[in-house]
């Protein structure tokens, strides 16, 4: 069985270096950041709609076709709302995975705080104007256990 698994929390939370964590025990990563910066979008948000739309497809498609390989995947995207945790899990049952949620829970001030030294040099350097990073931290809907496996972990 295939593991999925969710990394969710808002901008500047660690996400990207918790992904890279799981990638070193043989995690495949699907980045929504990544995506975005391949498609030749630069790492400044949020992404125009269709663009958004567009990623967010290559994104599900992306994780679909390396859990019917048969690998463990880790997604590094904010997964903002209990609905697109949802969605994802519903994507990894059906295609046969242990899907597991992982919060990473940073302080409101050190999230801000990194996101205000972004420069959009690569694509994990996402650059957001202070108060769409501060409405990103404040909207974030925090799992709860009822959601399904949630782990929670500090930010880095």
């Amino acid at each position: 069985m295939s593991h999925l698994v969710l990394l969710c929390g808002p901008a500047g939370a660690g996400k990207s270096t918790h992904a890279r964590r799981w990638a070193a025990d043989g995690y495949a990563v699907a980045s929504v950041d990544e995506l975005a910066w391949a498609a030749g979008h630069p790492a400044v948000h949020p992404l125009p709609d269709d663009v958004a739309r567009e990623v967010a497809d290559t994104l599900r498609s992306r994780v679909a076709t390396l859990l019917d390989a048969g690998r463990d995947v880790v997604v590094d995207s904010s997964f903002w709302s209990r609905a697109s945790r949802d969605e994802y899990r519903a994507l990894g049952s059906a295609h046969g995975a242990d899907v597991l949620v992982v919060h990473v829970d940073t302080p409101r001030d050190v999230a801000l705080a990194r996101v205000a030294a972004r420069a959009a040099t690569h694509p994990h350097d996402v650059v957001l104007a202070p108060e769409t990073a501060a409405a990103f931290h404040d909207g974030f809907e925090v799992p709860t256990p009822d959601e399904g496996p949630l782990r929670v972990v500090p930010g880095c």
